[in-house]
């Protein structure tokens, strides 16, 4: 084997906690656990290592992915970064919890722009659990993160109960399920069988969205910009953003330590309509500063703008993404914004 090749066979395994590292005190309780319990090199014990591969364990935290914030983030995309920097790192895979795992995915995917691929994994059952998910799913992660079209074409993956999705469309659609996760409208893109990947299609592309590759410089600055989401739904009257700007104002004047508010992303019903009122506040947001994007709060599609006026005309910059994600970007977005002036 040529020196080169031999010396890009390190698959880096970080671990963030989540369920696959929680434990219950009762094998028959796979509810009442604690998150982020066990060492990711505890999870890694007794799987079998990818053929010619030599596996690395790290631990960047271990928490309950509900609690994940920006300063985990920050630490995440520290070490993904200075992994895939290193030549011998041909992968990365991640432990996390499913909560927040399709946002820690999308912040991969568009902070980094990976040419190695970064594979996430976890688990809908604590390790004490009669039959944890968690040791397959993760011996389907070292088998993913190795496959060779992965190897060719980077990017950042989710696999769980043998399904692989891609960074832009996963998202956790069901809270107990062991295939808690869906790919939208798209599905899987490919399977975990057997040890071997079986790909359904060519490696699918991420959405356009308002945010390129971030230097980490730019993440590394705190506090990131504060950004949070809301939903149009029947009598949605506009309290929710008017409270948000008297935040914003205190912020700003100094009587408060929070961030201001500078961001805001709105999911939409149906075809990303808004109610009459909410889009009144909405406007005053804006008129003092606070960028709006617009996504849709359906499960499956993504907001389509007419050319001709009416409701599908929006006033708002309009987001591919599902709203966890959509509010990923846009936090991205401002980072970036924020660094280059």
């Amino acid at each position: 084997m040529p020196v080169a090749e031999a010396a890009a066979r390190v698959l880096r395994v970080l671990g963030t906690g989540g369920t696959i590292a929680g434990r219950a005190a009762s094998a028959h309780d796979a509810v009442g656990y604690q998150a982020g319990v066990l060492p990711v090199h505890a999870l890694l014990e007794g799987l079998p290592r990818p053929a010619g591969w030599t596996v690395q364990a790290r631990q960047v935290f271990n928490i309950d992915s509900k609690d994940m914030s920006a300063g985990h983030w920050r630490a995440l995309l520290d070490e993904v970064d200075a992994a895939l920097a290193e030549p011998s790192v041909g992968a990365v895979l991640v432990t996390h919890g499913t909560d927040t795992l399709e946002e820690t995915a999308w912040l991969l995917q568009a902070a980094l722009a990976p040419a190695k691929p970064v594979v996430l994994t976890g688990a809908m059952r604590p390790a004490s659990a009669l039959a944890p998910d968690g040791p397959q799913n993760l011996m389907d992660a070292l088998v993913l993160a190795t496959d060779e079209r992965l190897q060719a074409g980077g990017g950042v993956w989710v696999t769980l109960a043998g399904r692989v999705f891609d960074a832009a469309s996963v998202r956790k659609v069901h809270p107990m399920r062991l295939d808690a996760f869906a790919g939208g409208d798209a599905g899987p893109v490919a399977w975990v069988e057997g040890g071997q990947v079986r790909w359904l299609a060519g490696l699918p592309v991420q959405p356009p969205v308002a945010v390129a590759r971030l230097a980490p410089q730019q993440w590394q600055r705190a506090p990131w910009p504060r950004v949070e989401w809301i939903t149009s739904h029947a009598g949605a009257d506009g309290a929710l953003v008017r409270a948000l700007l008297l935040q914003h104002r205190a912020a700003q004047s100094g009587a408060v330590a929070e961030a201001p508010l500078r961001g805001l992303v709105v999911a939409g019903t149906g075809n990303g309509a808004v109610h009459a009122a909410l889009a009144e506040a909405l406007g005053q947001a804006q008129a003092e500063g606070v960028e709006v994007w617009l996504t849709t709060r359906c499960a499956e599609g993504r907001v389509v703008v007419a050319d001709s006026g009416g409701r599908a005309a929006q006033r708002w910059n309009v987001c591919p993404l599902p709203p966890a994600k959509a509010r990923v970007a846009l936090l991205l977005h401002l980072l970036q914004r924020d660094a280059t002036g």
